[in-house]
């Protein structure tokens, strides 16, 4: 199963809105084939897996880290490959969280007499195919908090440069980041100060770009200029995200670019980011990079809106009035504040990467129910893993 993990971290970025999905054949303790999802329309990670495996696939083992579909989508049900080619054992790492999937490969295989496992290395699918889970079961993206920092909380100096805090490394680090998200996120005042690209590259050794994220600007009166390099027509997707406050003749020239301009009034007159973030669901966005300053980070974090946060540590100091990485309101006590939960942190040179989500309990008073089941979901096995 750590192998099929191994494989199916293969179609991050571009699997998408599909799942990332790895299989293994095994037959007499030998594997015989492997496979994984690389993009929606091509053939499953199963198939490949059992294509490679020809005859030995008879009689053997397969191990996939999702439940196996038993419907027609843009490819053939992979339960009838897997009956068909004469799997005796089938071990899921988990099972389908898309309410209209789940549990349906599973009963259509012991059905038809194919043993059935679910539950190994359970934890670690969930977290590899995490935006999937939040998406297929809130409608919501799965978003992540991305900021660098001086070790005094700073992520500019008091006169605003902030090129670079964090080094090479981690700056490589984030366009792998971007490259395994559907979509990147930006407010109109990073747009007005650094006019970014929010485009892959560098990617490390020789991995090519095959996509690019969309790109997501909070805007809410138009202020963005129709030169920003985020609007640049290359193919990616590019949404701003505003209020009725802006001027009709602005959305319109906005628009005229090829941009989605979402109109998503709050009650403080900015974007309501609930709102926002439903129509990014409805356009298949499933992993939302927040890529913020204070302000953009604060307002998600007041909303409730952040499941993981990803912050770089660089060794420097800078002192004075200079902005931190998270604005907003904030909280009144310590034992409101956002804590982070399940954390690793690595070194990459001279930087530090603290990488942790936000404890479900902390977001409780903020999410609804609906919201948090992502987060608090336990795959249900069809049988107990053995």
């Amino acid at each position: 199963m750590r192998e099929a993990l191994e494989l199916a971290r293969r179609g991050a970025g571009t699997a998408s809105p599909n799942p990332m999905v790895g299989a293994v054949v095994v037959a007499a303790s030998r594997v015989v084939g492997r496979g994984y999802h690389a993009r929606p329309g091509l053939a499953h990670a199963e198939v490949l897996a059992l294509d490679e495996a020809g005859a030995a696939a008879r009689g053997a083992t397969l191990y996939v880290t999702l439940e196996p579909c038993a419907h027609v989508g843009r490819t053939p049900p992979c339960t009838e490959a897997i009956i068909g080619r004469g799997i005796r054992r089938v071990v899921a790492a988990m099972e389908d969280p898309d309410p209209q999937v789940r549990g349906r490969g599973c009963r259509c295989l012991t059905a038809a007499g194919v043993e059935v496992s679910v539950g190994t290395a359970a934890e670690g699918a969930r977290r590899l195919n995490e935006a999937y889970v939040k998406h297929r079961t809130t409608g919501l993206p799965f978003v992540t908090a991305k900021w660098a920092m001086s070790l005094d909380g700073r992520i500019a100096t008091r006169s605003g440069d902030a090129r670079w805090i964090s080094g090479p490394a981690s700056r490589a680090l984030v366009h792998e980041l971007r490259a395994a998200s559907d979509a990147v996120l930006v407010g109109i005042g990073t747009v007005l100060s650094d006019d970014p690209q929010l485009t892959v590259r560098d990617l490390p050794g020789h991995h090519q770009v095959t996509r690019q994220p969309a790109r997501v600007v909070l805007d809410s009166t138009l202020r963005i200029p129709p030169a920003a390099r985020v609007l640049a027509r290359d193919g990616a997707p590019v949404t701003v995200a505003t209020t009725s406050r802006a001027r009709p003749e602005r959305r319109q020239a906005i628009e005229a670019l090829g941009a989605d301009v979402i109109v998503a009034d709050g009650p403080d007159g900015r974007v309501d980011l609930r709102t926002l973030c439903e129509a990014l669901g409805r356009r298949g966005v499933m992993s939302l990079l927040v890529e913020g300053g204070g302000a953009v980070h604060g307002a998600f974090m007041d909303a409730g809106r952040v499941d993981k946060v990803l912050a770089f540590l660089a060794p420097v100091i800078l002192g004075g009035p200079a902005p931190g990485p998270v604005g907003g309101a904030g909280v009144e006590r310590l034992a409101q504040a956002w804590r982070l939960t399940r954390m690793v942190i690595r070194q990459v040179e001279q930087d530090y990467v603290i990488e942790g989500y936000i404890d479900a309990g902390a977001q409780a008073t903020l999410w609804p129910a609906g919201d948090r089941a992502a987060t608090e979901a336990e795959g249900t096995a069809c049988s107990p893993a053995s």
